[in-house]
Formats: structure tokens, C-alpha cells, sequence
């Protein structure tokens, strides 16, 4: 995982939490962060736009921590360059 785009969603989600930066590292739970689900949707807003990605509602389910954030937001992103559709 490309650590530029680990700092971005890190970056996205510490922004949009209004938590600071140090506290949002790759191993948090969303949960130790305080992000519930109605924070999670603003969160996916926020990274669908610094990304220029879509990401499916159904990627979003099982998504617990920000490892899993940005292996998601990274698998987008390369689908994206590779000019493939991102759900496969």
C-alpha cells in the first residue's frame, strides 16, 4: 500500500472527524475514533472526492478500521487507472 495514499485517507479522515491527525493511524478501529456510521458515510464522501472515486455502498458494509479503508479506497484507485470498472 502506497504510502502517499495511506497519508491521504488518514489525512480525509482526521479532517472530517475533526480529530487530530496523530491519533488516526493505520491500525485505529473506527470505533477507539469515535466514527459511528453517519460518520463513516461522511467520511466515504469526503474520500470519493479527494480520490475522484465511487465507492459502492456495499464495499462500505464490512469496513471496521482504516486498514481496511484504505486497502478499499487504494483497490478503487488502481481500477480506476487501470481504466476498469471498480466493482469486480
Amino acid at each position: 500500500m502506497s504510502q502517499e495514499l495511506t497519508e491521504r485517507v488518514l489525512k480525509t479522515i482526521a479532517t472530517s472527524k475533526r480529530i487530530p491527525l496523530e491519533q488516526v493511524t493505520i491500525d485505529s478501529e473506527f470505533q477507539q475514533l469515535g466514527i459511528d456510521s453517519m460518520d463513516a458515510v461522511e467520511i466515504l464522501f469526503a474520500l470519493e472526492n479527494e480520490f475522484d472515486i465511487s465507492i459502492p455502498d456495499e464495499e462500505v458494509r464490512n469496513v471496521r478500521n482504516v486498514r481496511q479503508m484504505v486497502e478499499g479506497v487504494e483497490k478503487l484507485v488502481a481500477a480506476k487507472a487501470a481504466g476498469a470498472p471498480a466493482s469486480q
